[in-house]
């Protein structure tokens, strides 16, 4: 059946068609000698954005995460991050071949590190059997649909002192929105900050990682090195600066598609769904009663079945994201869909 409705992630969603007639009009030049206009104006308005002095222009976050610890760190240092982090779970151990630095994961307590959690851990490389804290690694909004509060952020980059902070802040717009305040707010908690264009915002391809001038001149070199400089890539940066101007004022509409799903499956006894943790786009949805990975893996065939498009299983539940493809009339669908679905599942 063809999908009617796409809950993977934010990452599915198509450039509009504004997108695509910018980038068929976009004005391009090379940008590794600095001469695409398109690309200029998108990295100054993203620095703006977040309150930087300067952002460079990378193909993926999982790049511009790389990129951050890169710039921050020195070979053989260790950052300090959550176990659950993007950059540990999701970017193929990277950091080992590319800036050849050291993982010092922490499950954090609260779904999130806290100071307390992280000053145990810091190593100033004085002793010869230990590397040095490089960098310390934050993330917001988490992937698991959570917000680090402001003040926990605050503190760690109070209490670091002279340890660089990087920040994957892929959805940070979505995290600013959660917390009623600017995204640069969020940014000021970091040296390096990586976002994307492609998760919720609707560009094809890409993600900027902001910092001080000199940070990011250092990381348009180390990009280079790893094969990210780009030559008319106007082409492509021009749908990012429309999601900067125009798709980061419309994610509340995603967070409140996201409370809609999460109140009308909370409705019946089969699902558990913790509306408190419905903070941006994203629903959790786990199973009462027993036989629950079988449940698990019939919502996700009968979803499939009426075209409705969720990933497998994972960690004990199923994720479900909101995006700008989620139409009204898709919506509609599938909550139209949630009694039947309800009640297959209860026969288990």
């Amino acid at each position: 059946m063809k999908p009617i409705i796409d809950l993977r992630s934010d990452t599915v969603t198509k450039p509009t068609e504004e997108m695509r007639k910018a980038m068929y009009e976009a004005e391009v030049g090379d940008d590794v000698i600095g001469e695409d206009k398109t690309v200029i104006e998108l990295e100054r308005l993203g620095a703006d954005m977040l309150g930087k002095e300067a952002s460079l222009f990378v193909p993926s976050g999982t790049f511009g995460n790389q990129l951050g610890l890169f710039t921050l760190c020195e070979r053989r240092d260790e950052v300090i991050l959550s176990e659950l982090s993007h950059i540990v779970q999701h970017e193929a151990g990277a950091a080992s071949v590319l800036s050849s630095v050291q993982m010092r994961t922490i499950m954090p307590e609260h779904g999130y590190l806290v100071w307390e959690e992280i000053e145990p851990r810091i190593r100033n490389g004085v002793d010869i059997h230990f590397p040095k804290t490089g960098a310390i690694a934050l993330e917001n909004a988490l992937s698991s649909g959570d917000i680090q509060p402001l003040s926990i952020m605050r503190d760690i980059r109070r209490k670091a002192a002279n340890i660089p902070v990087h920040l994957d802040g892929a959805r940070i717009f979505n995290a600013a929105l959660a917390m009623g305040v600017d995204a640069s707010v969020i940014a000021e908690q970091a040296d390096t900050v990586m976002f994307c264009l492609s998760k919720g915002l609707c560009a094809p391809i890409g993600s900027l990682l902001a910092g001080s001038s000199e940070l990011i001149e250092k990381a348009r070199f180390l990009r280079k090195v790893m094969g990210g400089g780009m030559r008319q890539a106007g082409v492509i940066a021009a749908p990012g600066i429309i999601s900067l101007k125009k798709m980061t004022k419309r994610l509340h509409e995603d967070h409140e598609n996201a409370r809609i799903i999460g109140e009308a499956l909370s409705r019946y006894k089969i699902f558990s769904v913790d509306l408190a943790k419905i903070k941006i786009n994203m629903v959790f949805v786990s199973f009462q009663g027993g036989g629950i990975p079988e449940k698990e893996k019939r919502f996700y065939e009968i979803c499939k079945e009426k075209g409705i498009i969720t990933y497998p299983p994972k960690y004990g539940g199923i994720r479900l994201v909101t995006h700008n493809d989620v139409t009204d009339e898709a919506l509609k669908y599938f909550l139209e869909q949630i009694p039947e679905i309800a009640e297959a599942l209860s026969v288990l």
